[in-house]
């Protein structure tokens, strides 16, 4: 098999670039062989926690042929919302035992708290996360701690429901960035405390699309010794019109993350100067409520080279989901059925996207 050079890529001496069934790949060849890489899943042999051949971000070494492959794409399969109910906490831990989900992230200050952490604890190869939040929910500290954060006091403190007045405020510098840091701390150090090592940031609803959350964030971040952070802006690729236009359910919220992008302009360059781990971006943020295979497939299949995130909500449509304030009920049990699919992982494959948890980004990557 002939090698070639790859011009578009800064490689190190000794590795190349050979075309496989339409997509290309990246070798080091010691020995002058080529190979193919392999392809993995959560809970699976061969995923990269359990592989003595994993060799860092987007390495894959065979052991037939001494090849170490450069994978082109990579995909973080994240689940959020980990602690909002025990069915959703057993959702989550179904599709990362039996499905392609590589990581969580949990709510400190979810109902379904204490099951999340024996779940999550049950599965060490789950890379757990913190899902902050600081919208529609309550708070860790004393709402009288985070007094701009909190909306009312009584029956009990509670944050804004609305995130669009939430991002005004924050915008408009109303919110006091010291307790909104001071909240997140909180938050992280409540999972600590409870025996799980925090992989990584997120927030619910995306709250650190806003600068003045992000600052925040990241401060926090820094604060606890946390490696990576969420990158909330989808990539332009994965949001073509065509791909759309007959999706009118979807058409509300592609207008909003379209316009929430120009507040990516220097996303990067904040989390590089802060010393942290983030992927290319996000997809399935537009899709949440009606992802499915097909609206699925065509975000993945538009992903350009790089590691990404899919941002997805399984769980159970039962009773407490019904009981608690949220939008996505079907959605749920719709997107549960398809992370577990025989059909998804055969789709990675054909893509040759490689699945990796959050953890082994960051590792890699700092």
């Amino acid at each position: 098999m002939r090698v070639k050079r790859a011009p578009d890529f800064k490689l190190r001496r000794g590795v190349s670039r050979r075309r496989e069934g339409g997509r290309s790949s990246v070798c080091v060849l010691p020995d002058g062989r080529g190979g193919r890489f392999p392809l993995a899943f959560p809970g699976r042999a061969g995923h990269p926690s359990l592989d003595p051949c994993w060799a860092g971000r987007g390495a894959c070494r065979s052991t037939v042929g001494g090849c170490y492959t450069l994978c082109v794409r990579q995909l973080i399969i994240n689940a959020d919302d980990l602690g909002l109910t025990v069915g959703v906490n057993h959702a989550i831990l179904e599709t990362h035992t039996n499905g392609v989900v590589s990581s969580a992230t949990l709510m400190a200050n979810g109902g379904a708290f204490t099951d999340a952490i024996a779940q999550a604890q049950s599965a060490p190869r789950l890379s757990v996360g913190c899902h902050v939040v600081l919208v529609d929910g309550t708070p860790i500290l004393d709402g009288k701690q985070v007094s701009s954060l909190v909306a009312k006091r009584f029956p009990r403190d509670e944050f804004h429901s609305n995130v669009a007045v939430f991002g005004a405020r924050a915008v408009f510098r109303s919110l006091d960035r010291d307790e909104v840091v001071s909240e997140i701390v909180a938050q992280v150090r409540k999972i600590r405390a409870a025996g799980i090592e925090v992989s990584h940031l997120d927030t619910h609803k995306h709250a650190h699309l806003f600068p003045p959350v992000l600052e925040a964030v990241v401060r926090a971040a820094k604060i606890c010794g946390v490696p990576a952070i969420r990158n909330p802006f989808v990539p332009i690729q994965a949001m073509q019109w065509s791909c759309f236009a007959d999706q009118p359910g979807l058409w509300k919220r592609w207008a909003q993350v379209h316009v929430l992008r120009s507040f990516g302009s220097h996303f990067g360059e904040k989390i590089k100067r802060a010393g942290l781990a983030t992927p290319d971006g996000v997809i399935g943020v537009i899709e949440t409520g009606l992802l499915d295979g097909s609206l699925l497939r065509r975000a993945l299949a538009s992903l350009p080279d790089g590691t990404w995130e899919l941002v997805c909500h399984p769980g159970y449509d039962d009773a407490d989901l019904r009981a608690i304030r949220t939008r996505l009920r079907e959605s749920r049990d719709e997107e549960r059925r398809l992370l577990t699919s025989v059909e998804l992982r055969e789709f990675l494959e054909k893509e040759r996207i490689r699945v990796i948890s959050y953890r082994e980004f960051a590792e890699s990557t700092l």
